[in-house]
């Protein structure tokens, strides 16, 4: 069984208490930015082993006759196809996806907002596409000296150019596909339209990280700074929170660089602000439902240690810049952590070794690793999975348990009929040939029983993945990480 550290139904019910009280505390309309997924919260959930994916979702729900929702997404990351790591796909595609998820909870989608907006033909595809769904969609723009220059913010040539969006409930949640689209900007801009519209309205944020009661240098906030690398977001001691309070607690540069701005505009619109610091505005629970702060920084410490791969992939990739991979070895530093924490980087390294050829390890619950090498037939991964579900179901190493009567008319079908060069299996096409032969084998309806023991267990590859074996394992939960090598170093498009 996977070690839980965090409390989730207590989570829940304190959470829930302070989003009513502040609710109450405004009256009127409240904006509330929520800050990192509602759905499918991954990091949360690795940091913090026992946070639910859907734990900000599940709150909502329980509001939800006083909800709208806002999406803002910033038309910089659409022209950009900025990629959403955690599920492989782009900001645009995750925002129709978020938009059907929460339809089908019952949550009514206001509006969508494209922040940043310049015109990019990209955007304005997207937009055409949205309102063809009969979607509403404004344009908020960048403001020239924002954040720093306050009365220029706050006027008619700064929040006042951005469209305001027209709003029904008072409870508007806005969130957004990702970090850095552009959510406070959005609530901020909503609060000045509304004092010009004579409409009482505040403001509150609904932030889980960096968790304001834990340390400064605790691994779950540098974990945080990790995930947050390519926004340069800085962790750092709130100092107006100490002005105010004389207690030291953890904000980031984005929230306090912006602080002056929104306390400039409680002033102008109130005559007074309710917020003395920017962790005022947080209604933040999660550090006082932590139950195990060692399993929560054992688990945070192998979030760095991933990120910092992924950065190494990324730039092996071209995808983002050495200043971005020692951000991620400085954090590693900080954390007192190194690769050699990660037991199965160095099971896959002396797999690949061996083997001379790709491989995968993977460390199950009880502490087992277990190891795949691509071959003739199948790639790393796909060895991999089949191994791991033999050890988990108590089959014989030396008993298939896929025929190679299904196996060959698959590879057949691949090179003969669909041109490919690469007659390996994917894991995706492994899997499928398992659930077909678990129809008639019971063996294989064993093996198949036990994928879902795989959730976030952790795993390392000695190459950088397929896109199609990546995207397996991100759907089984799967925590995996790569060393920085090309399957093929001769090549630079990989499939």
């Amino acid at each position: 069984m996977k070690k839980i550290g965090f409390d989730n139904a207590k989570y829940l019910k304190m959470q829930s208490e302070n989003i009513r009280k502040r609710i109450n505390q405004f009256g009127g309309k409240l904006y509330l930015e929520f800050g990192g997924k509602i759905f499918d919260d991954c990091h949360a959930s690795r940091v913090l082993p026992g946070f639910a994916v859907d734990a900000k979702l599940q709150l909502l729900l329980e509001l939800k006759d006083q909800v709208e929702m806002i999406i803002v997404i910033n038309s910089d990351d659409i022209e950009n196809n900025k990629i959403r790591a955690d599920l492989g796909i782009t900001y645009d595609l995750d925002v129709l996806r978020l938009i059907d998820a929460y339809r089908s909870k019952g949550l009514y989608i206001g509006s969508i907002v494209l922040s940043r907006f310049n015109s990019q033909p990209l955007a304005i595809k997207f937009e055409n596409q949205l309102k063809s769904f009969g979607i509403a969609v404004y344009h908020h723009y960048t403001i020239p000296g924002y954040p720093s220059d306050v009365d220029y913010v706050i006027s008619d040539e700064g929040y006042g150019r951005n469209d305001y969006i027209k709003t029904k409930k008072e409870l508007v949640v806005v969130t957004a596909p990702g970090p850095g689209s552009g959510k406070m900007a959005t609530c901020l801009s909503q609060l000045y339209h509304d004092y010009k519209n004579g409409i009482k309205s505040g403001y509150a944020k609904f932030e889980t990280f960096p968790i304001w009661n834990l340390p400064l240098k605790h691994p779950v906030n540098l974990a945080y700074e990790a995930a947050t690398t390519d926004l340069n977001d800085v962790n750092m001691i709130d100092p107006f929170h100490l002005e105010a309070y004389g207690e030291a607690v953890v904000n980031y540069n984005r929230d306090i660089d912006i602080f002056p701005v929104l306390k400039s505009m409680f002033i102008k619109i109130y005559g007074s602000s309710p917020y003395s610091s920017p962790t005022d505005m947080g209604v933040n629970m999660a550090g006082y439902c932590i139950l195990d702060n060692e399993v929560v920084s054992k688990a945070a410490e192998q979030e760095i240690i991933r990120r910092y791969f992924h950065a190494l992939c990324q730039h092996k990739l071209g995808l983002c810049s050495n200043t971005i991979v020692s951000k991620n070895e400085l954090l590693l530093k900080s954390a007192g952590v190194n690769i050699s924490d990660r037991p199965v980087v160095e099971a896959a390294i002396k797999k690949f070794e061996e083997a001379h050829s790709s491989a995968i390890a993977i460390e199950l619950y009880d502490g087992k690793i277990i190891t795949g090498k691509s071959s003739e037939m199948l790639s790393a991964t796909s060895a991999m999975l089949l191994n791991s579900l033999k050890y988990l179901s108590n089959i014989p190493d030396d008993l298939p348990i896929i025929s190679e009567n299904v196996l060959k008319p698959i590879i057949d079908l691949k090179m003969s009929h669909f041109g490919s060069k690469r007659p390996k299996l994917r894991a995706d096409e492994i899997l499928l040939a398992l659930s077909i032969t678990a129809t008639t084998s019971p063996v294989a309806k064993r093996a198949l029983d036990h994928l879902e023991e795989l959730r976030f267990c952790e795993a390392h590859s000695s190459k950088i993945l397929s896109v199609s074996d990546e995207k397996i394992l991100k759907r089984l939960n799967v925590n995996l990480t790569c060393s920085p090598n090309l399957r093929d170093e001769n090549k630079i498009f990989h499939e």
